[in-house]
């Protein structure tokens, strides 16, 4: 079974730096493809990134230039840096990881979530 923890979070003005963290246990980062979701209220949880067994990454339009995800296997965790934060940015923040062996995107395509972590960014 793996679990994953989400950590990081909280409130920043527009601009500003955030950086969340997600650690998982029970299953090394190199045998997971890990992914990052937002989920804004009233609205579908939608994929802001993921990042493959190998380190590929990969990003949504809407944080392009500004988001980075990254991953230390010796700690087993994945980061998400946040630059050039907006209000629209605004959601709880989740961490999921996948058994698989490719890249994926898609929520359905993840095993394991984290709790989320909310990031709030004020104008």
């Amino acid at each position: 079974q793996v679990q994953v923890v989400e950590s990081g979070g909280g409130l920043v003005q527009a601009g500003g730096s955030l950086r969340l963290s997600c650690a998982a246990s029970g299953r090394s980062s190199t045998s997971l493809v890990m992914g990052w979701f937002r989920q804004a209220p009233g609205k579908e949880r939608e994929s802001v990134g993921a990042i493959s067994r190998s380190g590929i990454t990969y990003y949504a339009d809407s944080v392009k230039g500004r988001f980075t995800i990254s991953k230390d296997n010796a700690k087993n965790t994945v980061y998400l840096q946040m630059n050039s934060l907006k209000p629209e940015d605004t959601a709880v923040y989740y961490c999921a990881a996948s058994t698989g062996f490719v890249l994926r995107v898609g929520v359905r395509e993840y095993e394991f979530w984290g709790q989320g972590t909310q990031v709030t960014v004020s104008s």
